[in-house]
């Protein structure tokens, strides 16, 4: 989970991913390696075009050939790779391009479903891209013939990767190489969507036909205790309920369980998409309106619009004896049922903050 961040009233500094650090480091061995250069920076040119100038840890020789590292700054972004060694080892090879290799804290694709196939290191294709092209345009350069092994690792990475997604994703070993930009912009939604859609994908390719979305911890231990499905089935959603729904189109697997907190299941059943409380906020008086529908008295339907959260409110439906949680929930199913194609059937589970079972709706 994402700390929690104190309020910054300057601009947030962006960063540069770890695709744009291995190829600073990348780039920078290769001119160690032909030129003799010892850099302490090195530019580079970006996938939209920017010039980045990173500054090098360190440029040595090794027995085979070279080694520089970068250091990851991914700005005011609370990226698990910050302040990392990104580190390149490259080596000349007789035949023509690049091969890449994974080094430590690099991890290797397992399965597929991802956009790199099983058994290649976990260097992302645009990250590859830019790797390749700026190290054969250096030996070009240096009048250099020949094709490169390039060697990409990451400090720690192995124990970083245990806070990421990548085992699910099997991606073994260590870290992903990542992204499409060459920047991080501080609380983009953007990587955590794609490891969603990565996610969706892998089962998909996989043959799963049942994967469980939950927002958090504890509704995943629901769906594990309802259903005992494997971790390629889980789907860390967080509060982008959207993300899936709509990438469900692509990969349409035969039954989805989304599985959240009351709060935020009343909220997809109240048409948002986005669960998270900056973009969206529980609608109490929605909640005393189907407690109404339910029978609620018009005494109860004030102490709802009126209750300090949804889960009292919730309470506040059950003590009467109304099923506040299910019908929530089947507003939510229905929700979902628009944006899925017909083949994938949802059903949408309820919890409390106990990770109790509070409302569910099944299969349709």
């Amino acid at each position: 989970m994402r700390p929690e961040t104190p309020e910054i009233r300057q601009p947030l500094r962006y960063g540069y991913t770890t695709g744009a650090c291995a190829t600073a480091a990348s780039l920078a061995a290769v001119a160690h390696l032909l030129a003799g250069l010892e850099p302490d920076q090195v530019r580079i040119t970006l996938p939209r075009g920017q010039s980045a100038l990173f500054r090098l840890a360190y440029c040595r020789l090794t027995a085979t050939g070279a080694e520089v590292a970068v250091v990851k700054d991914a700005g005011d972004d609370p990226d698990v790779t910050h302040g990392a060694l990104i580190t390149a080892q490259v080596t000349l090879r007789a035949a023509l391009g690049i091969e890449f290799q994974a080094g430590p804290g690099v991890g290797t694709v397992t399965l597929p479903g991802l956009p790199i196939p099983p058994g290649e290191p976990a260097i992302n294709p645009t990250p590859r891209r830019m790797i390749a092209d700026h190290v054969l345009q250096a030996g070009i350069a240096a009048g250099y013939a020949g094709g490169f092994t390039v060697t990409i690792g990451v400090e720690r990475g192995a124990e970083l990767a245990l806070k990421t997604l990548n085992s699910r994703l099997g991606i073994i070993g260590g870290l992903s190489i990542l992204g499409t930009t060459g920047i991080v912009r501080p609380f983009s939604c953007s990587a955590y969507i794609a490891s969603i859609q990565q996610a969706i994908d892998v089962a998909y390719v996989n043959g799963l036909a049942h994967i469980a979305a939950c927002t958090g911890s504890a509704s995943e231990r629901l769906m594990r205790s309802v259903y005992s499905l494997p971790d390629l089935a889980l789907i860390e959603m967080g509060d982008f309920a959207g993300a899936v729904l709509k990438h469900l189109r692509r990969a349409p697997i035969s039954q989805l369980s989304l599985a959240g907190g009351f709060g935020k299941i009343s909220k997809l059943a109240a048409g948002h998409l986005d669960l998270h409380s900056r973009h969206s906020s529980v609608d109490l008086a929605l909640l005393a309106v189907e407690a109404a529908a339910l029978g609620a008295t018009a005494e109860l339907q004030g102490a709802i619009r009126t209750a300090n959260t949804s889960q009292q409110a919730l309470a506040l439906a059950y003590a009467a004896g109304l099923p506040l949680g299910a019908r929530i929930c089947s507003m939510a199913r229905d929700q979902a049922r628009t944006l899925l194609p017909p083949e994938v059937a949802v059903e949408v589970w309820a919890i409390d903050r106990e990770g109790h079972a509070v409302g569910h709706a099944g299969f349709a």
